[in-house]
C-alpha cells in the first residue's frame, strides 16, 4: 500500500502561502491536495478552482478535508482551537497565538504542528547529530545569534507577488484590531513593548525555536534592551542569558532595509570548537544553508539543496496519516511565547499584562 495522500484546507493565501507553501504542497502531490480555500480578497480566492470561503470559520464548518493550514497573519489560537474541535489536525504558521491565555484554551492535542521550518532544514539536523557526538547541549559553552533583516519588499521583489487591493477594509480592520488588543493583552500598551513583542513573535520565534531544539530553551534573561528609541519602524535588538546547561547565549536582531541580503547566523561554540549555520533568505526554496563544522584542527562545510519547508510538510503529512511527533506541538510553542514575555519583561520598557507573571 502507497504513501495515502490528505485533502488539506488552506487558510490565508497572503506572502508565506504563495512563496513557500502552495509551491511545496504543489510539488509534494504525492502527499497532498488542496480541496479548499480561504482567504479575505475575493481575488485571491478567485485563482483557486477549489472550494472557496471568504471567513476560515466557515470553511472549517463546512467540513470536507483530512487538516487544515493556517498561514493567516497574526494569531492563530482562535482558528486552531476550532479546527481542534472539528477534529482536524492542525499546521499553523508562528505564532500560535499571542497571549498565554489563547494557548490555555486550546484542548489537550498531539495533533497540531507550529510551523518552524528551520527546525526541519537538514543543515540544522546534521548540527544537532555534531552536537550530540560532542556531548549534547551540557557541551555548549555559548550560542550567538544575530540576524541582519532587510526590508520585506526587498526579499519578495524577485517573487512578483500579486497585490489585491479587495480585501473589504472593516474585516481587515476588525483583524487588526483583535491582534492589538492580544498584544496589549501579552505586554501592555507601551509602544516599545509592543514593537519588541512583535519582533520576536514573528520574526526571532525562529530562533528560539534553534535554541530550544539545541539546548533548550533559555533559562534565564539577564539583559534585553532596543535602541534606537525612536525615529525607526523597527529598532534593534540584544538578549543575553544562560542556557539551562550552564552555557550562554546572545541575540541581536537587526532591521536593515537596505541591506544587500537576508542573512542569519546561529553559532555553537564548545571546547573543541563551533557549528556555524547561516541561513539565506526564507523565500528562497532549497537555497541551502551552510553549516561549518570546526572541531580541533578540521574543518568541514555541509550544504543540502533539500528544501525546509517541505521536509517540514513531510512531517505534517506524518502526524496526520501515522500519529508522528514533531518538533514543536502546543508545549513548544506556549514556551516559545513566555520566553518571548520574559524578554520583554527584562527590557527598559514599560510592561504590563501576562508578561509581568511571565
Amino acid at each position: 500500500m502507497g504513501t495515502p495522500m490528505i485533502r488539506v484546507a488552506i487558510a490565508g493565501l497572503g506572502t508565506i502561502a504563495r512563496t513557500a507553501h502552495l509551491p511545496m504542497l504543489a510539488r509534494r502531490s504525492d502527499l497532498f491536495s488542496v480541496v479548499a480555500v480561504s482567504d479575505l480578497s475575493p481575488s485571491a480566492l478567485a485563482e483557486f478552482d477549489v472550494a472557496r470561503y471568504a471567513d476560515a470559520s466557515d470553511m472549517i464548518a463546512a467540513g470536507g478535508f483530512d487538516a487544515i493550514l493556517l498561514l493567516t497573519s497574526g494569531s492563530h489560537g482562535a482558528l486552531a482551537g476550532q479546527a481542534l474541535a472539528a477534529g482536524l489536525p492542525v499546521f499553523c504558521e508562528k505564532p500560535l497565538a499571542l497571549t498565554r491565555a489563547e494557548i490555555a484554551e486550546l484542548p489537550e492535542t498531539d495533533r497540531l504542528m507550529v510551523g518552524y521550518m528551520k527546525q526541519y532544514d537538514p543543515a540544522v539536523e546534521r548540527a544537532l547529530e555534531e552536537l550530540d557526538r560532542i556531548g549534547g547541549p551540557s557541551a555548549v559553552h555559548h550560542v550567538d545569534v544575530t540576524v541582519l533583516h532587510p526590508s520585506g519588499e526587498s526579499q519578495l521583489a524577485f517573487a512578483h507577488l500579486p497585490s489585491f487591493s479587495d480585501v473589504p477594509a472593516a474585516a481587515l480592520a476588525a483583524l487588526r484590531t483583535r491582534d492589538d488588543e492580544l498584544v496589549s493583552a501579552a505586554v501592555g500598551d507601551d509602544p516599545g513593548a509592543q514593537g519588541l513583542y512583535r519582533i520576536l513573535v514573528n520574526s526571532l520565534s525562529h530562533d528560539l525555536s534553534l535554541l530550544r531544539l539545541f539546548t533548550g530553551a533559555p533559562a534565564t534573561i539577564d539583559h534585553a534592551t532596543t535602541w534606537p528609541r525612536k525615529g525607526v519602524p523597527e529598532p534593534s535588538v540584544e538578549v543575553t542569558g544562560d542556557l539551562p546547561d550552564g552555557g550562554r547565549y546572545t541575540l541581536h536582531w537587526h532591521y536593515l532595509p537596505d541591506y544587500p541580503a537576508y542573512r542569519e547566523t546561529v553559532t555553537i561554540h564548545h571546547e573543541r570548537g563551533s557549528l556555524e549555520l547561516v541561513f539565506p533568505s526564507p523565500y528562497l526554496m532549497n537555497a541551502p544553508t551552510q553549516l561549518t563544522i570546526v572541531d580541533g584542527p578540521l574543518r568541514s562545510v555541509f550544504t543540502s539543496v533539500d528544501e525546509a519547508f517541505e521536509r517540514e510538510l513531510a512531517a505534517f503529512h506524518s502526524l496526520v496519516t501515522t500519529g508522528e511527533s514533531v518538533r514543536t506541538g502546543v508545549a513548544g510553542g506556549l514556551s516559545d511565547l513566555i520566553t518571548s514575555q520574559r524578554i520583554v519583561r527584562a527590557s527598559q520598557h514599560a510592561v504590563s499584562g501576562e508578561a509581568l507573571a511571565a
